[in-house]
């Protein structure tokens, strides 16, 4: 399994273009080949950051991903909205700790 994390930082003015095109997309990335689980988070101090959180069951799926209309469709609507250079990690996760 891999996790996927995703920085966006957005023009104020663009929150609400990319919240829509995200709500709008969400259940094709979710239900894309090898997806497993999707998040988005908004920084609590930086109403303007947002955050991707998704698991790939492989590397290969996410690049799958990348390489898909789905995604080029999604960046191209999206990548005009920055106020900031993306970034990404992709991480294996070591442990879950839980009560």
């Amino acid at each position: 399994m891999l996790i996927r994390i995703v920085k966006l930082g957005f023009k104020p003015e663009h929150i609400n273009t990319f919240t829509a095109n995200f709500h709008k997309n969400k259940q094709a990335i979710r239900n894309f080949e090898g997806c497993e689980f999707l998040e988005l988070y908004q920084d609590n101090q930086n109403k303007h950051v947002f955050f991707t959180y998704s698991y790939w069951r492989s590397a290969q799926h996410l690049e799958h991903y990348r390489q898909s209309d789905l995604f080029q469709q999604i960046w191209a609507a999206t990548k005009p909205l920055f106020n900031m250079k993306p970034e990404a990690w992709s991480v294996n996760k070591l442990e879950t700790v839980s009560v």
